[in-house]
């Protein structure tokens, strides 16, 4: 079926009726007589691609553009022309014209030109769509996590992301700070501009001034071409610098201007480049800390910091946990081919009890290696690699943390007992029948492990069990 939409104005009916002739077999093609006609049909009927000649009474083909432009920014134009030159090409192309065409024209040349165009157009309507996906995914309602310390730092983030306040990015190894600097990116104005990443750790000490700033041909040995730097690469959008720690002091001077200044300026070049840059830099290391050892500037933090932001360990964010693991299982499941996969409730206790050193980073290759070398279609608790699998610290149905050094038995019964008394409001029946022992023998090991209710402490009456604590039969 016919899909893309051409209409074609010019005042000449039989330039109309070829171009309609040329194009109607495989496109959907509509004619007006002149601009004003073609707006009006443009207000009542989309269009794909407006062919338009120049020459026309009342309205010409310069004067429409400009209005097609004006009101239907996704129209594409083609202008027609029997006076081309150099000079009316350039006036066009500026003007917002995709191309144009000289009279007379032939019409292989229209389809070319005309094909061109609505790939385009295509090619430019599928990378809005897929921007306007990835800033959904990206969306701060979107990402992951209830707990208290990452909806505020979801918060802040999505505060300051319509600001162009630089912002400083705390966080371990693997807890996701280029992505939550990515998602500040496409939350803020600058979000159709580019996105570019610099890890400071990851290049040469000798090769990242060029590689942030830029340099010219011939600036040093091996400089055969001019190259941009990231920074300019990032002109109108956002420069993501990862582990900035790791700039040498001669490096953050020049860094520490470029942000003041809003320009840059390239190895073997005198003259400064301006730069519209917003800056987002990302840690693991304590930077106050390195200020005291004069491993890095005072000023470069505090023009860095304007708003800092501490992404916490998955340890301290283990209600998280489940949501996390949930959401990865899906996502390589299906990018892994096994759409079917299913896990193991024995799983999750394991991965709850877990301190997770790589965080969130270790968390998604855990999963993405159980669902790999999974042999059936449900993977368990000994799919888990070690030390998760030989996390088994239960007694019951209560998990504890067993340490590598080991326990005191007494140390572990006199904290149990003393929870259960306050659990119960220190009632001794009550607290008897929670540890499923008598009430001798609770008043024995009180005496043994010195426990009494705090003073002032309003403790229930042995014959009524504590309000909080009592059952429905």
């Amino acid at each position: 079926m016919k899909s893309e939409r051409i209409l074609v104005v010019d005042d000449d009916p039989s330039m109309r009726r070829v171009i309609e002739f040329t194009l109607a077999e495989h496109y959907q093609v509509r004619v007006a007589e002149n601009g004003s006609q073609a707006l009006e049909s443009l207000a009542t009927e989309p269009a794909d691609l407006v062919i338009t000649d120049v020459r026309m009474p009342s309205m010409d083909g310069m004067e429409l553009l400009r209005r097609v432009r004006q009101g239907f920014p996704e129209v594409l134009v083609i202008l027609l022309t029997a006076y081309g030159s150099i000079d009316a090409a350039v006036e066009a192309v500026k003007s917002g014209a995709y191309d144009y065409l000289t009279k007379p024209f032939n019409p292989e040349e229209l389809k070319l030109v005309v094909s061109k165009a609505l790939e385009h157009r295509s090619v430019v309507e599928e990378n809005q769509n897929l921007r306007e996906a990835v800033r959904q995914i990206f969306s701060f309602e979107n990402m992951i996590g209830a707990s208290p310390k990452i909806r505020y730092v979801f918060e802040t983030a999505a505060r300051v992301a319509k600001a162009d306040s630089t912002l400083l990015i705390y966080g371990e190894s693997g807890t996701g700070k280029e992505l939550l600097a990515r998602a500040i990116h496409l939350n803020s104005r600058r979000k159709d501009k580019p996105f570019v990443t610099i890890n400071c750790a990851a290049i040469p000490p000798t090769l990242i001034e060029s590689e942030l700033f830029g340099h010219l041909r011939g600036a040093f040995t091996g400089a055969v071409a001019h190259k941009r730097g990231k920074m300019e690469v990032a002109d109108g959008g956002t420069l993501f610098l990862d582990e900035i720690a790791e700039l040498s002091p001669e490096l953050q001077v020049k860094l520490l201007r470029a942000i003041q200044e809003g320009e840059l300026e390239k190895i073997g070049s005198l003259e400064p480049v301006r730069v519209d840059v917003r800056f987002i830099a990302a840690t693991n290391r304590n930077l106050k800390k390195m200020i005291e050892d004069g491993t890095f500037r005072e000023d470069l933090y505090y023009r860095l910091a304007v708003v800092p932001i501490e992404l916490p360990p998955l340890r301290e964010r283990k209600d998280d946990i489940p949501a996390l693991f949930e959401h990865f299982f899906r996502r390589y499941s299906e990018e892994r081919g096994r759409p079917g996969m299913r896990y193991d409730s024995s799983i999750l206790p394991r991965l709850m009890h877990y301190n997770w050193p790589g965080n969130i980073r270790e968390l998604q290759n855990i999963i993405e290696r159980m669902i790999v070398l999974a042999r059936g279609e449900t993977v368990g608790a000994d799919d888990l690699p070690e030390p998760i699998h030989s996390v088994r610290p239960f007694v019951g149905n209560i998990w504890l943390e067993l340490p590598d050094t080991g326990i005191n038995l007494e140390e572990v019964e006199r904290a149990l007992i003393e929870r259960a008394l306050e659990k119960c409001n220190w009632n001794q029946t009550r607290a008897a029948k929670f540890l499923d022992i008598s009430r001798k023998t609770l008043i024995y090991r009180m005496e043994k492990y010195g426990l009494q209710p705090p003073e002032g402490s309003q403790t229930a009456p042995e014959n009524q069990p504590a309000e909080h604590t009592q059952e429905t039969s």
